[in-house]
C-alpha cells in the first residue's frame, strides 16, 4: 500500500507539472501601457527605444505592449491612461509631460516611467530628494545642459551681431517655461537682451512666432506644442536664425541645436522599467537618469541662406 501510495503521489506530482511550469511563466508575461503625447520624431524614437531595450532585457514573448498616441489632444490622454489602470497594466510608459503628469494623477500604485520631460519637480510640484521623485514615479529627462545651449548660442551668434533674442514657448507646458527662465539670465550675462514670447496653444502660436521674428535670433526650448507645429513656425519666422533645444524642433524650424539622442533616452528607460518588472529595483528609489551626451547639430541648407560659418565640431542633420 505504501508503495502504491508513492507511485499515485509521485504521478500525481508528474502530472501537475507543466500547470506549474504554465504558472511560472505566465506570472513573468507583462503589460506595458504607452501613452505617448503626440507623434513627432523626438517622441516617437523615445517610445521606439524604449520598446526595443524592453524586449531585448525581457524577451519578445514575455511583454505586450499597449501603445496609445493622444494625438496631443489632453482629453484623450485621460482616456488613454484610465484604460491602463482600468486593465491594472504592470507599468506605465508616459511619453512627455502631459502624459506623466496625467498618470499621476491617475495612479499612486502603478509604476509610471516617464520620459521626454525636462524637470520632474516643475511638471509634477513636487520637490526632489537627491533626484528622486519617489512613490510610484521616476524616468529620464531630456534636457540638454542650458548652459551649454546658451555657450552654443553665443558661439554662432554673437551678442555683437545679433543683440536681441526672443525666447518663444507654450506657456501652457511648465517644462518650456522652467527652461527659458533658465536660460534668459545665461543669455543676459552673455551680453543679450531678452524678451519672452509666448503663445497659448495652436491658436496664437503663428502670431507670436512672427512676434519672435523681429529679433535677432530666436530660442525654442524642448517644446511639444513647437515641435508639433514646425511648417507653422518655419513660415512665420522668415530668415530669422532659429536655434532649438532638440533635434526635431531644429529640423523643422531651426538652424542649430544641441540635442540629445532620444532613441538613446528611451533605452534607458526601457532598462529601468525592466529592473523594476523583474524585482530589481523599487521604483520609489529610482533616480531621475539623463543621457549620456549631447551632439551640436546644424541644418546645412539654412546656415547656407544665412550664409552662416559652422565650427567643424557641429554635425549636420539629414535632409
Amino acid at each position: 500500500m505504501k508503495k502504491l501510495t508513492a507511485l499515485v503521489l509521485a504521478l500525481l506530482l508528474v502530472a501537475a507539472m507543466p500547470l506549474a511550469l504554465a504558472s511560472c511563466s505566465d506570472d513573468s508575461k507583462y503589460t506595458v501601457g504607452i501613452a505617448q503625447w503626440a507623434p513627432h520624431s523626438a517622441l516617437d524614437a523615445a517610445t521606439k527605444g524604449f520598446k526595443d531595450a524592453l524586449v531585448e532585457e525581457l524577451g519578445e514573448d514575455q511583454v505586450t505592449f499597449l501603445d496609445q498616441n493622444a494625438q496631443g489632444d489632453a482629453p484623450t490622454c485621460t482616456t488613454i491612461i484610465n484604460d491602463f489602470t482600468t486593465k491594472n497594466v504592470d507599468l506605465i510608459f508616459a511619453n512627455a509631460t502631459p502624459a506623466l503628469q496625467t498618470a499621476a494623477a491617475a495612479t499612486t500604485t502603478i509604476p509610471i516611467l516617464g520620459t521626454s520631460v525636462t524637470e520632474y519637480g516643475i511638471a509634477l510640484n513636487k520637490t526632489l530628494t537627491d533626484g528622486v521623485v519617489g512613490g510610484n514615479i521616476s524616468g529620464t529627462s531630456d534636457l540638454a545642459p542650458l548652459d551649454k545651449q546658451a555657450d552654443m548660442l553665443a558661439e554662432l551668434f554673437p551678442s555683437a551681431n545679433y543683440p536681441t533674442v526672443a525666447l518663444l514657448y507654450c506657456s501652457a507646458e511648465p517644462n518650456s517655461k522652467y527652461q527659458v527662465d533658465t536660460i534668459k539670465p545665461l543669455l543676459e550675462a552673455k551680453g543679450y537682451t531678452c524678451e519672452l514670447v509666448s503663445f497659448t496653444d495652436t491658436t496664437d502660436l503663428q502670431a507670436q512666432a512672427t512676434l519672435a521674428a523681429t529679433k535677432s535670433v530666436i530660442y525654442v526650448p524642448t517644446d511639444n506644442t513647437v515641435a508639433n507645429n514646425t511648417t507653422a513656425v518655419l513660415g512665420a519666422i522668415g530668415n530669422t536664425p532659429l536655434v532649438a533645444g532638440e533635434e526635431g524642433i531644429c529640423k523643422g524650424c531651426g538652424v542649430a541645436t544641441l540635442s540629445i539622442d532620444y532613441y538613446e533616452l528611451g533605452q534607458i528607460t526601457g532598462r529601468m522599467a525592466a529592473k523594476i518588472l523583474k524585482g530589481e529595483a523599487k521604483i520609489a528609489e529610482m533616480k531621475i537618469e539623463y543621457a549620456a551626451a549631447q551632439t551640436k547639430k546644424y541644418m546645412a541648407s539654412r546656415a547656407s541662406v544665412l550664409n552662416l560659418t559652422v565650427p567643424t565640431d557641429y554635425v549636420a542633420i539629414a535632409e
